[in-house]
Order: structure tokens, then C-alpha cells, then sequence
């Protein structure tokens, strides 16, 4: 169930300012305030989705495409592609996420550990 509350819902009424990335009428990305790496960017999509699946399910082709095109304009536009970087993506308790609202994490600048 979504949390019209959490953080990222917000970030988006613009109630928590963030440092903003880019953004458009489909998307926001932002950089993390507990970056995990030296580039930790994190999109969200704009609308109320708690989760992967969720996302999924009640978005249309159009802005699933859309945000999914603005995580690959971000890789470009901060030059990620050569070096490398690592999306992720969690869901729920066990998958480790803590904001119940779709997002994704591209970490990058320095060389990311192994996850366990």
C-alpha cells in the first residue's frame, strides 16, 4: 500500500526540498542525501507507486518508457557509460527498502563493492 506520507511523495509536493538532478513532467532525480558511492543519483517516478511491481502494474507503456529513457539520460548526461555504474532497485523488508515509493539508485564514480 502506498504512503501519500513518505519522503519521496514529499520531495515531489515539493513540501522536502532535494538537490535536483533533472526533471521533467514524467520523473525526478535527485542526488542522495547518504551517498553510497561518489555518484548516488535516485529517480523516482511521478505518480504513487509503493514498489517495483506496482509500478509495473499501474503505469502505462508511455511512462514506463519515459522513465526508464530518463535513468539512461542520466547516465549520459553525468558520463557513467565508460566507467560503469550499478542500478538498483529494492522492494520491501527483505529486498532492503526503505522508502515505500518506486525508486532507483545509479551509483557510480569509483569502483562499487560486491554485494553480499
Amino acid at each position: 500500500m502506498y504512503d501519500e506520507n513518505n519522503i519521496f511523495a514529499k520531495i515531489l509536493r515539493k513540501e522536502i526540498p532535494c538537490d535536483k538532478v533533472y526533471e521533467d513532467e514524467y520523473s525526478l532525480f535527485f542526488n542522495d542525501i547518504n551517498p553510497q558511492a561518489k555518484i548516488h543519483v535516485l529517480g523516482i517516478p511521478k505518480f504513487p507507486c509503493a514498489n517495483f511491481s506496482d509500478f509495473l502494474k499501474n503505469a502505462d507503456n508511455h511512462h514506463i518508457s519515459f522513465f526508464f529513457k530518463n535513468v539512461q539520460l542520466i547516465i549520459s548526461m553525468l558520463d557513467l557509460e565508460e566507467k560503469g555504474y550499478r542500478l538498483i532497485s529494492n522492494t520491501g523488508e527483505d529486498g532492503g527498502q526503505e522508502v515505500p515509493h518506486f525508486h532507483i539508485h545509479i551509483l557510480a564514480g569509483e569502483k562499487i563493492g560486491n554485494l553480499r
